[in-house]
């Protein structure tokens, strides 16, 4: 600022004042003022002012959350994007109900009772209604939805969110996936695209869409809780839900798990509840593996799957210290082989962990099963397993999966009579040697060899373990036992380290580690 230019303005000033209060105000007090004024903006400039000397400071910037934060607070152009895909599925069946007075059909009964008695065809057959929800998946009409929405129906109907309905006709259905596809004769659909439900982390958010309770379409948020569970609600041959706490009721079976991003990561398909109402546990079955199925049903009615031919189970902290394993291995163990199998070609023993399918780890049996299933029959494939402390890879060409020759039997025995024989302490059980008769009346395959218990202490380690009566104790770590001697010696030989049995317990296999008694 020029020193000049301030002293005009401020005289100006000056004779502004003065003419209106110059009877109270002397000349010295203005020019007190005015040198006051002028070493005040003189230090002005000199710290970079500028010539407006009353200008206020720029605000600071606003605290409130970016912008990305606040695109968050709603979902509302994802729905929009989402919910015209999402449609309701109608289904009915007629059934036939149980006739509680089958006689009165009877002429002798109608000469004496009349016709009032009578029943009619209508009166013995109902229709059985259910309520679902679908996907479109396709501009031409294909939906997905589960298996049980559709399940034995005789007429379907697809209610899409603009109003329109269509008759809908079985493509393919399921069971052992609980998905089923539906065509409808329809043109320019709107799809619903599919994530990749491989890529969805525990904690994102997501939105489940469909019809529950038939109230209409709703939309309910929540968080992916889990992934990878296994429920054994259904057929439970290949599950691999995602767990989510958005609310799922009946009605939503069959709908949309969207992320954010409007990507369809899963299909409704089943809650978890003691009253039947949502408590924040439901399950989606993954796109991924909907997907695999939907284009197999599309392509040919039917699914195909890979099958290897072992029964599996965990590998526990005490199973992997009895096998000498490093700390913190992952996998399973392969507690039976199956004759005539995959795996028995492929040289897979009983006692090997298999700890990799294909290069991807495998941590527990229901992503080795679920890996096994997705891959075609006949498709050669690598598994990394340990045998003995070393590693080494197998190859093996999958069988395929049928209902028939997957049927695993859990079958009891019939009743005891063996007498105690040479009882174990340390495990507080008593065994006797298996005879051709204890083998018959126990239902146990041909050949089978062991110990059978035949009497078990309830607070003992054994039965802590999960021993039961009547199992049949084939191995003791890793060696097979017939006699009573070489139980006991193998358990002296592991000290106070827990012992590996391999339990047969009818025709099911099972590894059992137990610590024995000081």
């Amino acid at each position: 600022m020029r020193k000049e230019s301030f002293t005009l303005a401020l005289n100006q000033v000056s004779l502004r004042f003065s003419s209106k209060l110059a009877s109270q105000v002397s000349s010295r007090f203005l020019h007190a003022l005015a040198v006051a004024a002028l070493v005040a903006a003189s230090a002005a400039c000199q710290r970079g002012g500028t010539s407006s000397v009353a200008t206020a400071s720029p605000a600071p910037p606003s605290a409130a959350a970016p912008s990305d934060a606040s695109a968050q607070s709603s979902y509302a152009d994802a729905v929009a994007r989402v919910t015209p895909a999402v449609v309701t599925v109608r289904a009915s069946r007629r059934t036939r109900e149980a006739r509680q007075f089958p006689f009165m059909d009877d002429p002798t009964f109608r000469e004496f009772f009349g016709e009032r008695f009578r029943q009619t065809p209508e009166e013995q057959e109902r229709i059985e209604r259910g309520l679902g929800s679908g996907v479109v998946v396709s501009a031409d009409g294909y939906i997905l939805t589960n298996h049980h929405v559709v399940d034995g129906s005789e007429d379907i109907r697809v209610e899409l969110n603009d109003g329109r309905t269509f008759s809908a006709k079985v493509v393919g259905s399921d069971q052992p996936s609980d998905l089923a596809v539906l065509k409808v004769e329809a043109n320019g659909l709107p799809v619903l695209s599919l994530g990749d439900s491989d890529k969805t982390r525990v904690g994102d958010v997501v939105l489940a869409i469909g019809n529950p309770l038939g109230v209409g379409q709703t939309v309910t948020s929540g968080i992916i809780s889990a992934k990878g569970r296994s429920t054994g609600l259904s057929d439970g041959s290949f599950e691999d839900f995602l767990q989510t706490d958005a609310a799922i009721n009946r009605g939503n079976s069959g709908g949309a798990l969207v992320n954010t991003q409007g990507e369809l990561v899963g299909i409704n398909s089943q809650i978890l509840s003691p009253s039947g109402g949502n408590i924040g546990i439901g399950f989606a079955i993954p796109s991924n593996m909907a997907k695999n199925v939907m284009e197999q049903l599309i392509k040919s009615g039917r699914v195909r799957r890979g099958q290897l031919g072992v029964n599996i189970q965990p590998v526990t902290t005490e199973i992997a210290a009895n096998l000498g394993l490093p700390e913190g291995t992952r996998g399973v163990i392969i507690n039976n082989v199956v004759a005539g199998s995959a795996a028995e070609r492929a040289g897979l023993r009983r006692g090997d962990v298999v700890t990799a399918f294909n290069g991807q780890p495998v941590s527990d049996t229901n992503s080795l099963r679920n890996r096994v299933a997705s891959t075609q029959p006949g498709a050669e494939v690598t598994l990394t397993v340990v045998r003995d402390g070393r590693e080494q890879q197998v190859r093996a060409s999958l069988g395929e999966f049928t209902p028939e020759n997957a049927r695993r039997e859990d079958e009891g025995g019939g009743g005891g009579g063996e007498r105690p024989n040479a009882p174990t302490g340390r495990l507080g059980i008593s065994v006797a040697e298996l005879t051709p008769q204890t083998a018959e009346r126990l239902r146990l395959p041909a050949g089978a060899q062991g110990l059978v218990v035949t009497a078990i202490d309830p607070s003992g380690p054994a039965a802590m373990a999960g021993l039961q009566e009547r199992d049949l104790i084939v191995e003791v770590n890793r060696q097979a036992v017939r006699t009573t001697e070489e139980l006991r010696a193998a358990i002296e030989r592991s000290g106070a380290r827990p012992v590996l049995l391999l339990v047969q317990r009818g025709t099911t296999n099972a590894f059992i580690t137990v610590t024995p008694r000081p």
